[in-house]
Parts: C-alpha cells; sequence; structure tokens
C-alpha cells in the first residue's frame, strides 16, 4: 500500500455508510480501490506543501446520488497522529458532530460513534452535590486517539456516623417519648399551643410541660370530646335593645348580648343540666303563709320550662293542703288519697306513665304535673312514712325531679321521711320577723338531728310583702347567709298574693328572671 491510499474501510464517510438501510443492505459498503496510476476521485492526497483541500476531479458516481463536483475540503492529520494523544485543556471541550473523519479499525457490522461528552452543569455553592454518574468510556485505540476527557472534580458528600438502634423507651400510657441523644430515631413532636384550655387541671395534666422522665403528656380522646362542653357564647342577641336594632337593621347592626341576657343563658345552662338521676327538692317552713306553696309551683314553672317537662309538684301535707287550690285545675280531681288506694296497679312491669295521668294534673304551659293532696277536712288518718316512700317509688319511674311541699307539723312522719329523701333543701319565708324566726327555729331542730349537712346546702327564699315599711331584710339575709348556702329574694306579684290559681303566662318579666336565678342556685345543689 502506497502512502496515499486509505484503507478500503476508512474512505467511507459518515453520512453515506451509515445507512445501510437505504441502499438496502445489511452491511456497510466501501468505496472502490482504485489503481496505482489511476488517480482516486474524492480521496485527500498527502503533498508536502500544506493545503487545505484538494479539489475532485470530475463527477464520479457516488452511492446515493451525491454530486461530489464541489470542492470539500478535508483536513490532513500528520502522520501518526492516530498514536500520539493530544493534551486537552484542564475544562470540557465539545467535540463538533462535523469534525475530520475519524478513522476506524475494520469491523464486519455498523457501529454506533459514541456520542461526544456532555458539559456538566455548573455546581451550587449551596450545599455540596452527589457525584454526577459519568458514562464509560471507549478506549483510546477505538475512539481514533481521542483520550476520554475527564470528570469534573466533585467534592464528597459528607458521611453521617452509624446510628446504633435503641429500643423504645416503656412508657406509660397516653405518653410519647421524646427524642434524645441517646434516642435519636424518635420523631419530634409539633409544637403544643401555649394557652391551656380550661378543662386541664390536676387530673388531665399539662401537655405544654414534660415530666420529670423527659416525657411529654398527650390529651386523650376523652379530652378531646369535653370540649363540646365549653361552647362559645352566641355573639347574637335576643333580648332587650340590642335584639331590636339587629331586627330593624336587618342585621347591619349587630350587637352582643347585653349583661342580662348573659345572666338568664347562664342560669338556664345550670337548670337544663343532667343530674345524673332522680333528684327531690323539698320546700320548709313549719309557718304557715311563708309562701311555700308558691315556691313549689314556681319552681317546678321554672325547671319544666326550660327542662322540658318530667316535672311533679307533690303536696305532702299531713292534712289538708293547699298545692291543688293554686295550681291550674284538670278534667278530673283525684288526689293522693286515690293514688295510695290504687298503687297496686302499678306494681310489677306493665305500670305506664300514662296510666298515672288520671292522678295528676297537667298544668299547660307551666309545662309539669301536681299531685295534689287530700282536699277534704274530714279525711282519715295521716299519711305515714311507709305510704311516703310507696308513692315516691311509684312517681320515680315517671319523673326525674319532684318538688315537694311540706306541711306545718316537723314532728309528722310524711315530713321526716320527707326531709330523709331530700336532696336539696329549700326554705322560704315573708320578710316579716315571725316568718324568719320560725325558720330559724326549725334550722335548729335540723342541726340537733343530726341534718347539718343539709342545712348548710339549703337555698333561702326571701318573699317581699307589697310594703317595705318597718321590716329589717338585712338582718334577715345576715343571719341566713351565715347558715345557708344561698339567700335570694322573690319580688311581690299581685297575681301570686291574691291566693288565686296561678296563671304563669302571666307572670311579669321580673317574676322570671328572679325565680330563674332562684332555679338555678337550687339546681346548683342537686
Amino acid at each position: 500500500m502506497t502512502d496515499w491510499e486509505w484503507p478500503p474501510d476508512e474512505i467511507s464517510g459518515p453520512g453515506e455508510d451509515s445507512k445501510p438501510a437505504a441502499r438496502g443492505q445489511g452491511t456497510r459498503a466501501s468505496a472502490p480501490v482504485p489503481r496505482p496510476d489511476q488517480p482516486m476521485a474524492g480521496v485527500p492526497i498527502a503533498v508536502p506543501a500544506p493545503q487545505a483541500g484538494i479539489p475532485l476531479a470530475g463527477p464520479q458516481p457516488v452511492a446515493g446520488g451525491a454530486d461530489l463536483t464541489a470542492t470539500m475540503p478535508v483536513p490532513l492529520p500528520p502522520r501518526g497522529a492516530a498514536s500520539v494523544p493530544v493534551p486537552l485543556p484542564p475544562t470540557a471541550v465539545p467535540v463538533q458532530p462535523h469534525s475530520a473523519p475519524i478513522p476506524l479499525p475494520p469491523q464486519t457490522g455498523p457501529a454506533p460513534i459514541p456520542a461526544p461528552p456532555v458539559p456538566a452543569p455548573p455546581q451550587s455553592s449551596a450545599r455540596p452535590a452527589d457525584p454526577i454518574p459519568v458514562p464509560p468510556q471507549r478506549p483510546a485505540d477505538q475512539q481514533g486517539g481521542v483520550p476520554p476527557i475527564p470528570a469534573p472534580p466533585t467534592t464528597p458528600a459528607p458521611q453521617r456516623p452509624p446510628v446504633t438502634a435503641v429500643p423504645p423507651p416503656q412508657t406509660a400510657p397516653g405518653v410519647w417519648p421524646v427524642a434524645s441523644q441517646q434516642n435519636p430515631q424518635v420523631p419530634p413532636l409539633p409544637p403544643m399551643p401555649a394557652t391551656p384550655t380550661p378543662q386541664q387541671g390536676p387530673q388531665f395534666g399539662n401537655p405544654q410541660q414534660p415530666t420529670a422522665a423527659g416525657e411529654v403528656y398527650l390529651p386523650t380522646a376523652e379530652e378531646f370530646a369535653r370540649r363540646r362542653a365549653q361552647r362559645p357564647a352566641d355573639p347574637v342577641a335576643h333580648m332587650g335593645i340590642q335584639a331590636a336594632l339587629r331586627k330593624t337593621t336587618f342585621g347591619l347592626v349587630n350587637l352582643s348580648p347585653g349583661q342580662r341576657e348573659q345572666e338568664v343563658r347562664r342560669a338556664t345552662d345550670l337548670v337544663r343540666r343532667n343530674f345524673g338521676g332522680l333528684r327531690q327538692i323539698t320546700v320548709v317552713n313549719p309557718k304557715g303563709g311563708a309562701g311555700k306553696t308558691v315556691a313549689v309551683l314556681l319552681l317546678a314553672m321554672t325547671f319544666g320550662r326550660k327542662r322540658g317537662g318530667y316535672v311533679l309538684a307533690w303536696d305532702n301535707n299531713e292534712t289538708q293542703g293547699t298545692l291543688g287550690m293554686r295550681s291550674q285545675q284538670d278534667f278530673h280531681s283525684r288526689t293522693v288519697r286515690d293514688l295510695l288506694r290504687d298503687l297496686h296497679q302499678f306494681q310489677g312491669a306493665q305500670s305506664r306513665v300514662g296510666d298515672l295521668s288520671q292522678y295528676v294534673r297537667a298544668q299547660g304551659d307551666g309545662m309539669f304535673e301536681v299531685l295534689a293532696s287530700d282536699e277534704s277536712a274530714t279525711a282519715g288518718e295521716m299519711l305515714t312514712a311507709h305510704a311516703f316512700a310507696e308513692i315516691r317509688e311509684v312517681v320515680s319511674r315517671f319523673y326525674k325531679l319532684i318538688m315537694v311541699d311540706t306541711g306545718n307539723n316537723v314532728r309528722a312522719e310524711n315530713w321526716q321521711a320527707a326531709i330523709d329523701a331530700t336532696d336539696q333543701l329549700v326554705v322560704t319565708m315573708s320578710a316579716r320577723n315571725d316568718s324568719a324566726e320560725t325558720a330559724a327555729r326549725m334550722l335548729d331542730h335540723l342541726e340537733q338531728t343530726g341534718r347539718s349537712r343539709l342545712v348548710r346546702q339549703a337555698v333561702t327564699i326571701v318573699s317581699l310583702p307589697p310594703s317595705r315599711r318597718e321590716l329589717d331584710i338585712p338582718a334577715i339575709e345576715r343571719h341566713f347567709a351565715a347558715r345557708t348556702r344561698a339567700v335570694l329574694i322573690a319580688p311581690y306579684e299581685r297575681m301570686l298574693d291574691s291566693g288565686e290559681p296561678i296563671d304563669y303566662a302571666r307572670l311579669s318579666e321580673e317574676s322570671q328572671d328572679a325565680w330563674l336565678r332562684i332555679a338555678a342556685s337550687v339546681a346548683e345543689g342537686l
């Protein structure tokens, strides 16, 4: 082979030989090798003088129909350039796709030409990046003398120290362990609210402060459910001038509830709360005309309206009582004597609340019932303690709250039996001296018979007369405030002083608010 000859497989360009499918052949076609005495078209000839290229002599048929009459500059590498490595700058230089032909070794089939390496993107100085994987480089003898481009230097990622598995600590139920140096695998807890809820106390724990063992208390589902008890106050006013302004302006002026409305809401919530079972309220004062019957009816009316029924007012007078006379009349006139005679009908599981309605008197809009005492002056023997227990056992099946009106004889068996079954004692009196002194002596009797706790939890109601002349009301309040839990004033109401059946719809707004406060104070003791 002469100096100007090239191997048959090295003179075919990549643009023609890399498309075997266009010629319908499975292998790469090679250009014919010319004779030494005939010049070869399209092949560069090495000459001593440096030149950029050699023009092709005349049109020659080339596979694919390309015209090679134009001058094709082909740079000639110096002899032995394939075996001398070319030094490259430290930075990566992209190789142009249309550069000088690279001699390839003889091969039988088409081989893909490796793509030029892509320069690595600039590294950010914010944090060390992970090493960029570099594709494997072909050997230098298979790349036409071009050595592999070195990868840019990278900073190795910091190595974390090995983590030793630590078993989770044993904690109490409802307590989550806190991450520490000995236990770094525990995830950190989210920050807890800084303001404690009203329910948090000694029995619930404080989630803000860790315990001595480094543990943080987590609230339970029961505490989460109790949040419903603390309902936010309704910002809409329904009473007074605030409600009138809201209605007249169609909601444009929306004022918060006034002080009176807020007090009414708090008292209503106390009256409506669940007492956890049957409760008995007993109203006492041995002096006649002390307001026991009126207090029983108005307390039963307040509890019945606010709670929605299941309230009974029971006249436990040993002789002739007045509770049936002051209450609204019903379709019958049966009394406690009739119920005592027919108690055998309510024994067993077959008794129903509908059967009891023929012995009690419904009070209409008062939303409670009245069990009247014997209204006949020629009645038989007085009720005994056993009779009181039997009647109470029957009515307790159908009512949640029982108001008991008592007589004037503290030595009577039914009076003593009512006191023994009492959950909340209510002492009534007028603002006169005789009524208050009789009530004070009765409290002495209860304390002497071992009922001091009942006296300490009692509620005192002082009913005002139409005129306050020559009345020492502050002295009455000081005495009973020192002996009972609360002392409340009931305003004067002409309808209540008339002795007629009470029409609950005609009560003044002042009387309704006063008896609501009294009922709320009574409910606190239940």
